[in-house]
């Protein structure tokens, strides 16, 4: 009797640490399930230390500088991302630079063919015209550029700052809002008796006052 008795003892004590040991595997279990991940934050490639061109049908647009290019086509849209800054030369159809623009990051919407830059933008084309704010977009099916941000634009003859910009991809024909220190640093010498001839393809620039947006600068080509 007494030896079934601590059988039964050691049978119980068996089935308690058995009981304890699967409820502890479960409980492990239960803790190290796989994580769900948000598909839309992977990436599906990244490169570091990129100097390439990019094309589209065999024509090259510009030059991508960048310490780290990632490019992710599961968001919606699908976009390249430079979160740590970029340098973008552009070329015409005959392959010449016709301007720089550099900022702290960028992103490229591919499908809508749309630049954001954001930081430090910072532009220079090649008719010496220089350009800086803290963010720019460039549609590049539209052919515009515009900047929702405090800009700062400076021409061989002038330079403006204003609280809103808008302009063809070439900055050629711009518009400012609300411009301020407009200064002018080339003026006709009128003691030498005669003005500068004036071509009739030279942009007009005009100011004028708009009652929905304020004081207006345009430069328009003829």
């Amino acid at each position: 009797m007494k030896s079934s008795f601590h059988y039964l003892a050691f049978l119980l004590v068996a089935v308690s640490g058995f009981c304890t040991l699967l409820f502890s595997c479960s409980q492990e279990h239960e803790h190290t399930a796989p994580a769900i991940h948000d598909r839309d934050s992977v990436s599906v490639m990244t490169t570091y230390g990129v100097n390439t061109l990019i094309s589209d049908s065999g024509v090259i647009k510009y030059r991508i500088v960048t310490e780290e290019w990632e490019v992710n086509q599961l968001r919606n849209p699908s976009r390249w991302i430079f979160n740590k800054g970029i340098l973008l030369t552009q070329f015409d159809l005959k392959k010449h630079v016709v301007g720089y623009i550099q900022s702290d990051s960028a992103i490229y919407y591919d499908q809508l063919q749309r630049w954001v830059l954001r930081g430090r933008v910072n532009v220079l084309t090649a008719n010496g015209l220089v350009f800086r704010s803290s963010q720019l977009t460039w549609d590049e099916r539209e052919h515009q550029i515009w900047s929702h941000a405090y800009s700062y634009l400076k021409t061989p003859d002038k330079e403006m700052r204003g609280t809103w910009f808008k302009s063809d991809e070439q900055m050629m024909d711009y518009e400012i809002r609300n411009p301020k220190g407009w200064s002018i640093f080339a003026e006709p010498n009128m003691n030498s008796g005669s003005m500068p001839p004036m071509s009739s393809s030279a942009p007009i620039d005009t100011l004028h006052e708009d009652n929905m947006k304020g004081p207006v600068f345009n430069r328009t080509k003829k």
